[in-house]
């Protein structure tokens, strides 16, 4: 492990410089990686499993049949590499349950039954095993339980393992019933991209993330966009003039300097004016949300959340649901003007794009 100083707080992170590929590929050469489901992580983590040279089989509903031919034009072959959750289950050694988080107390009963002493329960959210006073999420005492999670969608995990810069990830092992449960931990957390594998546990890793994604990652950023559009267009300005001062500016110039160097960086590098103005207001922001960032954290912790996700996300019309709320947002007059601006940007070559990533190998380098 590699000690690297955080703001005065030494942290052990495992690079690929020590736990390089061939010794995750050592690591799990005899093992069958079943991934199960293929929906929003399950594509990525497979792929780059199997062109990272795993032995990797899916186990998908087929029921679900968007999912079921999606896995099939991604190249899994039913009856080879592609089967029912059942089937895979009975096959696979490492068992990656990468279905929602309400799916997986669906399915729980299915993959435990199916379980052999010596196997592996990964996961990529310490949700179920953390909550299990709800979800019944609760592995036998033969199996390894082991968490890999990317910080970032299945989207970026698969973008980033294309371009070889492999996504950070955090690590964790619940249970240890084999004595090499925390090598095949990280032996996976490299085999699907992780550049670097940051330790932590099931339950710290779910409240940072429950808390992360309804708050700055995904609540609070669409919440504080719609009120900021929201005031400039009662004032008088255009649709294009108040999405692009509240969401092109941001995505497209600002965000990218805080990515580059931190938020001190994107304000050295700004006018005197905007350093001023954005120094004087943030402690009026932090001020006036960090009150509902203790709420939510508490909610989080004391499973209120769980309780929402489970009972909302559980329902059999979820999906047709979630698609009204979400065409809400897209409907409106903010992302609307949005995918105007949008077209206006020059369109990369897609042949380009397709030959640099298949110039990688697609293989994350060591």
């Amino acid at each position: 492990m590699a000690n690297i100083d955080f703001g005065g707080v030494q942290e052990e992170v495992i690079t690929r410089r020590e736990f390089p590929m061939a010794k995750a590929l050592k690591v799990l050469k005899n093992e069958t990686i079943a991934i199960i489901g293929y929906g929003v992580q399950g594509p990525a983590q497979s792929l780059n499993l199997r062109d990272n040279g795993f032995n990797v089989i899916i186990g998908q509903a087929k029921q679900f049949q968007k999912d079921w031919d999606r896995a099939r034009k991604d190249g899994w072959v039913p009856g080879k590499t592609l089967f029912d959750i059942e089937e895979a289950v009975q096959k696979g050694t490492i068992i990656q349950i990468l279905v929602s988080d309400a799916a997986q107390r669906a399915i729980w009963p299915l993959i435990k039954k199916n379980l052999k002493p010596g196997d592996a329960l990964y996961f990529s959210h310490g949700f179920s095993i953390v909550y299990k006073k709800q979800t019944k999420v609760i592995p036998p005492d033969f199996v390894d339980v082991i968490m890999v999670a990317p910080k970032g969608s299945g989207t970026s995990v698969r973008r980033n393992f294309l371009s070889g810069a492999g996504i950070n990830s955090s690590f964790a092992v619940g249970q240890d019933a084999t004595g090499r449960a925390q090598e095949r931990c990280l032996a996976v957390g490299i085999g699907i991209g992780s550049g670097y594998l940051f330790p932590t546990t099931f339950e710290q890793e779910v409240y940072s993330d429950l808390t992360g994604e309804r708050g700055v990652l995904m609540g609070a950023l669409a919440g504080i966009m719609e009120a900021q559009y929201d005031v400039l267009r009662k004032n008088g300005h255009s649709p294009s003039e108040a999405f692009n001062e509240t969401v092109e500016e941001l995505t497209q110039s600002l965000i990218r300097l805080v990515d580059e160097n931190g938020m001190d960086w994107m304000y050295s590098n700004c006018s005197a004016t905007a350093q001023r103005g954005a120094l004087d207001w943030k402690p009026k922001f932090k001020k006036a949300v960090l009150p509902v960032f203790k709420e939510l954290y508490m909610r989080v912790k004391t499973g209120k959340e769980t309780a929402r996700v489970l009972s909302a996300c559980g329902k059999p019309n979820y999906q047709e649901q979630l698609t009204k709320e979400l065409a809400v947002i897209g409907n409106s007059e903010m992302w609307t003007a949005g995918k105007a601006v949008r077209a206006l940007r020059p369109k990369e070559s897609t042949k380009q794009v397709g030959k640099d990533a298949k110039g990688t190998g697609g293989r994350a380098s060591n």
